[in-house]
């Protein structure tokens, strides 16, 4: 192993596997979503909002309504079984 190829695995932050379409970007969207405690829902529809001029274009766009419905759904669920959204009980 080379020295480059160490730091490489130590700054996994760094590295992106299978396309640049991330690299340019000021914050990653990873680093968004966890800061902010988002749904997996939530934060598919931030990754691919950043991603989809540069990568799929109209798929990543289809996507991110796909993961809106699926966010509904789950929301619409909830109350069902005695759960209540955490965040939206920070905004009461």
């Amino acid at each position: 192993m080379t020295n480059k190829d160490m730091f490489e695995d130590a700054f996994p932050q760094d590295k992106q596997i299978g396309g640049s379409h991330y690299k340019f970007l000021r914050i990653q969207p990873y680093e968004f979503i966890s800061k902010n405690d988002l749904s997996f829902f939530q934060g598919n529809v931030i990754k691919y909002v950043v991603r989809y001029p540069y990568k799929n274009g109209i798929q990543d766009l289809e996507k991110i309504i796909h993961y809106c419905q699926l966010e509904i759904l789950k929301l619409k669920d909830e109350p069902k079984h005695g759960k209540q959204n955490k965040k939206d009980a920070n905004y009461k």
